[in-house]
């Protein structure tokens, strides 16, 4: 079992990652390791929180008894637990691999089995929440994997969340997660609609967010995201283009399932749209600049020609 003396890294120290790291330091674990494609944002955080910037993988393994991973998709998961090469599985045995990125479900499969091929092991903590719930402890987590691996990640974990749920074994944690990321992925391409058609009727925003809010177009993206719609505002809590793919990943579970989605399939459109338009790193609340009367973006409408 964990306890405050268990060293922790962490792979990916983007806003998530970088937010999580600085919590459990807060929480009295010592963070010993950081690991970053982007070397500045990785001796940045190591120099806040007296960690070190490890310029390899399995020197982030040899450092710590716990490693988190907050990592960009599967291709980045799969780079990190090569099974050849610089790898965190490299001299791994005996440790604990959190992998809090939002990845396909046979990829956390993988690297659970991966993981235990040299002793280690593997547990997703797929996280429902953003960049200030990070940082203040109250994710939303659903884990996935074995309930040893649950019993040892436990005492961290309940320091990062609000809730923690175990949804079962590897890949459980990722297909749930994929579900919510799809709904309110739709929500938010909805709530967008809603508003732009409401200002090209000439309606007044305010008043008819009060309205959605009353009534069955209320919704949590209704609160998070309208204001930002409204103003523009569409500094990054979720990106565009992290909306995409976990759009993406959803329709390909559906695929596999036969079963159809065309309001997931129209969203993940928008999204690949905004991205096609260079706006993937904003906000999924920029997704409102597809449908307000006027903010189209141009690059798009010189492709449609």
């Amino acid at each position: 079992m964990a306890t405050k003396r268990t060293k922790i890294a962490f792979v990916g120290v983007g806003r998530m990652g970088a937010n999580m790291a600085r919590r459990l330091v807060d929480c009295g674990y010592p963070v010993t390791a950081v690991y970053d494609a982007n070397k500045s944002a990785a001796l940045e955080l190591a120099d806040e929180l007296g960690a070190v910037v490890c310029q390899t993988l399995a020197e982030v393994t040899a450092k710590a008894s716990v490693i988190i991973t907050v990592v960009s998709d599967d291709k980045a998961m799969k780079r990190i637990f090569r099974s050849k090469g610089d790898s965190l599985l490299t001299k791994a045995k005996g440790k604990l691999f959190i992998n809090c990125a939002t990845v396909s479900p046979k990829v956390h499969v993988q690297i659970e089995e991966l993981a235990e091929a040299v002793g280690a092991m593997s547990l997703e903590g797929c996280m429902a929440s953003s960049i200030p719930q990070a940082r203040d402890g109250t994710l939303y987590l659903m884990t996935g994997g074995s309930a040893a691996a649950m019993r040892k990640a436990r005492p961290i974990l309940k320091h990062l969340s609000k809730d923690l749920i175990h949804i079962g074994p590897s890949g459980s944690a990722a297909k749930v997660k994929a579900l919510v990321n799809m709904v309110m992925n739709i929500n938010t391409a909805g709530l967008a609609e809603g508003l732009g058609l409401g200002q090209a009727l000439g309606l007044d925003l305010d008043m008819l967010c009060k309205v959605f809010s009353q009534t069955g177009a209320n919704s949590r993206v209704l609160e998070t995201d309208a204001a930002d719609m409204l103003v523009r505002d569409h500094d990054c809590f979720f990106s565009a283009a992290h909306a995409a793919k976990d759009s993406g990943i959803a329709l390909k579970l559906a695929k596999k399932a036969k079963v159809q989605l065309p309001l997931a399939a129209a969203t993940k459109t928008q999204y690949d749209l905004l991205e096609s338009a260079g706006l993937g790193g904003l906000d999924k609340s920029a997704v409102a600049e597809l449908t307000f009367p006027g903010r189209y973006p141009k690059t798009l409408k010189k492709k449609k020609k």
